[in-house]
């Protein structure tokens, strides 16, 4: 079921509500929903691989702990947090201003152009390690349990 942008995200507490709460794709509402993303985003860091490897480690330490606390919401949205820092600094890594897609290009067939690759191997490094982790959170069996149960239930 593909994320629903037209929630009131700002009433809405997903602790208390979690029935309500999609996944969607990747990291999508991952800056939405509620209390979670105030929770997580003050540890969520990239900048060079140390603060990645503390950043990664205290999320993916979030994660299991909502697992243990069986808040799939909260375990869900830590593994957006690990993704997006993955996604984040893979695109710094690739990219020194951030931009992928040329703002100034225009093209007939309404094809962004590409920016050249500029190649940042500190960034590098820390989107290896957040990606570690992602992959560590995604493949977690209690996890992939939980979300097989909430995609069930909010299939209904």
């Amino acid at each position: 079921m593909p994320f629903d942008y037209s929630l009131d995200f700002k009433s809405i507490d997903f602790r208390q509500n979690p029935e309500i709460y999609q996944v969607g794709r990747g990291e999508q509402g991952v800056l939405l929903v509620e209390p979670y993303k105030s929770e997580i985003l003050p540890y969520w860091r990239f900048k060079t691989p140390d603060i990645a490897r503390e950043s990664s480690e205290k999320i993916y330490s979030m994660f299991l702990d909502y697992l243990e606390q069986d808040d799939f919401v909260g375990a869900d949205m830590a593994r957006k947090f690990l993704q997006m820092g993955y996604i984040r600094s893979r695109r710094y890594a690739n990219h020194k201003s951030g931009r992928k897609y040329n703002p100034n290009s225009t093209s007939s067939d309404n094809k962004k152009e590409i920016l050249p690759y500029d190649t940042d191997p500190i960034k590098a490094e820390s989107a290896a390690i957040f990606k570690a982790k992602w992959i560590e959170a995604k493949n977690n069996d209690k996890y992939r349990q939980m979300l097989a149960n909430h995609q069930l239930l909010t299939a209904m």
